[in-house]
């Protein structure tokens, strides 16, 4: 059975920093690009950042410069370090790990970034 595991959200101010991690298991993982995704209420879910089996990294725009996607493959575990957040980073952040067939979703993380 394939679970992807979200923590690390919580409430912070803006300008502050969090560490999300996505615990996978019932996977190969270290052959699955590994995502950040986050849906804030009445928008649609948009990409945070991929990072591939290879390591290379792919962020969204509103991110770049800020956020940092890692994997550790010997833990089953992606990491994001989000910095100088911004009330417009509050959102449930969603992880994903996808080999091109069927994607595994995780059940989300609430960030929550105040003014």
């Amino acid at each position: 059975q394939v679970q992807l595991v979200e923590s690390g959200g919580g409430l912070v101010q803006a300008g502050g920093s969090l560490r999300l991690s996505c615990a996978a298991s019932g996977i190969r993982f270290s052959f699955y690009t590994m995502g950040w995704y986050r849906q804030a209420p009445g928008k649609q879910r948009e990409l945070v950042a991929v990072i591939t089996s290879g390591s290379s990294t792919n962020y969204g725009d509103s991110v770049k410069g800020r956020f940092t996607i890692s994997r550790d493959n010997a833990k089953n575990t992606v990491y994001l370090q989000m910095n100088s957040l911004k009330p417009e980073d509050t959102a449930v952040y969603y992880c994903k790990a996808d080999r091109g067939i069927l994607p595994y979703w995780g059940q989300g993380t609430q960030v929550t970034v105040s003014s």
